[in-house]
């Protein structure tokens, strides 16, 4: 999964999970053109620019937990994906599962607003 934007945070990503969003309503446009860029699914995501593209549109919220860090991203222009990663500064092996468990559960915390989600993709799977 590649990494969007720039984290703070500069250990590696031990476990990553990515969530795919239940379908925005459609936007009601008034006038012709464009219709507006979507909001972000969350309110805690704030604007990361892009120092690569800032024409990018990237969400992120970082938040200390469970030893590490929890990072959400999102990408208004892949609307339907909220990513999650977890970093830590563990550079052997792979993660035991009951961090990768409390891990999980720290996103599913911070995502309860949503609503159930579907998994399109996680490494390690619990």
């Amino acid at each position: 999964m590649p990494s969007l934007g720039s984290s703070p945070t500069h250990w590696p990503v031990v476990a990553w999970i990515r969530l795919r969003l239940p379908p925005a309503p459609p936007v009601m446009m008034l006038t012709g053109g464009l219709p507006p860029p979507p909001d972000p699914p969350l309110d805690l995501l704030t604007t990361e620019p892009v120092v690569t593209d800032p024409r990018k549109r990237i969400y992120a919220h970082e938040e200390e937990a469970e030893g590490g860090v929890v990072r959400l991203v999102w990408d208004a222009d892949d609307p339907e994906f909220l990513e999650a990663e977890f970093r830590l500064p563990f550079y052997g092996g792979r993660l035991p599962g009951e961090r990768v468990r409390a891990f999980w559960q720290a996103v599913k915390a911070r995502t309860t607003s949503l609503g159930p989600l579907a998994i399109d993709g996680a490494d390690p799977m619990p």
